[in-house]
């Protein structure tokens, strides 16, 4: 009896030992679970430190080189090609022939024309004549003029024709791309593309300024400008066209006109980059990165990070220099603001700083 109740004794401290190891354990891994949910629950991101400095108010913008003339041309006379003069590649200027249509019946149609025209210009020849002997009426003189004058118009039309037969280029430039072969059948109506030209001697670069910038330039300005495929060479540009209203991502597109060099190194599609340059060379400015902006420069909000915590802030944004923007107001020198990870952010969000 005595071991059965020593037995049963030791079982039940034996599983209030363990009950309690249990018990450790869970509070111990809460504790642990706890930890790693405050943890997660910080958004990692990277700061700068609002500062102000030395800024250059020389600014740039990029964008893309346009050719100033191109032009598909199309047919306007139906018919058949039976020479072409010109490939891709070839320079060319205005006026040059470079395709030749068959021209047989139109040939035929002016010598009809002309015959029919020197044979009207005889009968009022002679008409003339005999009026001033009354051998004609004035009313039959006035209609062999007439029929003088619509033979004449059918033969200048007649030439015109013939004169369609060639083909010629509508502007300077190069051939870039030929739509027509020897034995091509063109049509007026829809008319057939026969060749685009693209005239490179002069150049246009768009590019897009913000509303601080734009309020310093005037059409006329000389601009620095290069081009990512030869660094080493710079292009003086002239200011045609400042946009009077902002586009959607409210910039101003500007437009500058270039003088290629004489090799026409410059092609339309590369990749340009305009230099701005300020009177006043340099300035003290505060300005924070441009990534700390949430969204865009445009939406005057970023993220300043107090004793861990995200605060949005509204802030006024000025002149953008590169990578830096200038703040007006709204933050002060020492502040720190969030440059990497805002899409992640609430305001009141926990951080962990990353370096």
């Amino acid at each position: 009896m005595k071991k059965t109740i020593t037995t049963v004794i030791i079982i039940i401290a034996a599983l209030a030992l363990i009950g309690f190891i249990l018990t450790k354990n869970k509070t111990e891994n809460e504790e642990k679970i706890a930890i790693v949910a405050e943890k997660n629950a910080s958004v990692s991101v990277k700061v700068a430190t609002v500062k102000t400095e030395e800024v250059s108010l020389d600014f740039v913008a990029n964008g893309t080189f346009e050719a100033k003339q191109e032009l598909i041309f199309t047919a306007e006379k139906s018919g058949k090609v039976i020479s072409v003069l010109a490939k891709e590649g070839d320079r060319v200027s205005v006026g040059q022939t470079l395709a030749i249509m068959r021209g047989d019946a139109i040939n035929i149609n002016a010598q009809a024309a002309q015959a029919a025209y020197l044979n009207a210009k005889t009968d009022y020849s002679r008409f003339e004549n005999a009026y001033k002997t009354g051998g004609v009426t004035k009313q039959q003189l006035d209609q062999s003029k007439v029929m003088m004058i619509n033979a004449e118009a059918s033969y200048k039309q007649a030439k015109i024709n013939i004169g369609d037969t060639r083909i010629k280029a509508p502007i300077s430039g190069f051939i870039n791309k030929k739509f027509i072969e020897p034995g091509s059948m063109l049509t007026a109506m829809p008319s057939t593309n026969l060749f685009e030209i693209v005239n490179t001697n002069t150049l246009k670069l768009t590019v897009a300024v913000n509303e601080s910038q734009v309020a310093k330039l005037k059409t006329g300005n000389t601009i620095s400008v290069t081009s990512s495929v030869y660094p080493d060479q710079t292009f003086s540009g002239k200011i045609t066209f400042i946009a009077a209203k902002a586009d959607a991502t409210l910039n101003f597109p500007i437009e500058i006109e270039i003088a290629n060099n004489t090799n026409n190194d410059l092609k339309a599609g590369m990749y340009g980059t305009a230099t701005f340059k300020s009177a006043q060379q340099q300035q003290n400015l505060t300005v924070i990165p441009r990534t700390a902006f949430v969204g865009s420069v445009n939406s005057n909000q970023v993220f300043v990070v107090e004793n861990g915590i995200a605060k949005m802030k509204k802030v006024t944004g000025g002149r953008i220099f590169g990578d830096l923007v200038e703040v007006i107001n709204g933050l002060s020198d020492g502040e720190t603001v969030v440059t990497t990870g805002q899409i992640n952010l609430q305001d009141g969000s926990t951080v962990e700083v990353i370096k």
